[in-house]
């Protein structure tokens, strides 16, 4: 199947493209369009986190769960939301632990490109949702696609940090090699459970790692 992604990616990529489960969603997304549902991120932006983090450019992986369903928010990059749009409650204590972590001024922008331009893979579990249904399409086969995307970053590549917020995402280690890797856990920054989140010092503790290794470290100001 022909998909238009980032070209490592796809070379790393490709036998998923070609597998049945992958047709299987792209038949899913043609179906539900067809019947007037609308979906998030657009199409153009469905691959968005490969397009501006290249295979070989990864640093970081970040891993949420799926797009933003409210109009305008989703991007294709986890926890981000385009540039003039409020940061929703995640975000906005993502920001403050940045803060209190490394002394950043909290972001004017949601928008977190930045990140991704310097390596952060900004990935969620699903690619896409229906809009204002959470986890609507957990179901279709992107976990399968995106769990894949895990597994090759651990294998195929060294010394990258995996970002595991939440229950959710703690989940996907047994994708990782932890003798290869950093793994860095922690609560979500949901309202729910974001004591928990606040104070896990996960940007400085990216840094030191990435230094460690010698590799350039994330500058994470986004103004």
């Amino acid at each position: 199947m022909e998909v238009k992604i980032e070209t490592g990616w796809k070379k790393v990529l490709q036998e998923e493209f070609d597998q049945p489960y992958f047709s299987e969603i792209v038949h899913f997304l043609k179906t539900e369009k067809s019947q007037g549902k609308t979906i998030y991120p657009p199409g153009k932006m469905i691959f968005n986190a490969f397009d501006k983090t290249p295979f070989d450019k990864v640093k970081v992986v970040l891993i949420g769960q799926d797009p933003y369903h409210g109009a305008g928010q989703a991007m294709g990059l986890s926890f981000s939301v385009p540039d003039g749009v409020k940061p929703p409650p995640s975000l906005v204590n993502i920001f403050k632990e940045l803060h209190s972590d490394i002394g950043i001024p909290i972001p004017k922008t949601g928008n977190l490109t930045k990140w991704a331009d310097q390596g952060v893979l900004l990935l969620n579990a699903s690619l896409t949702v229906r809009a204002n249904e959470p986890n609507s399409h957990a179901k279709i086969g992107w976990h399968t696609f995106t769990d894949v995307v895990i597994q090759k970053v651990s294998s195929m590549r060294s010394n990258i940090v995996f970002l595991l917020w939440g229950a959710f995402a703690r989940q996907k280690q047994e994708f990782i090699n932890p003798g290869k890797h950093l793994i860095l856990q922690t609560a979500h920054p949901s309202p729910f459970s974001a004591d928990k989140f606040f104070g896990c010092k996960h940007f400085s503790k990216t840094n030191h790692y990435l230094v460690k290794h010698g590799i350039d470290p994330i500058n994470w100001s986004l103004d």
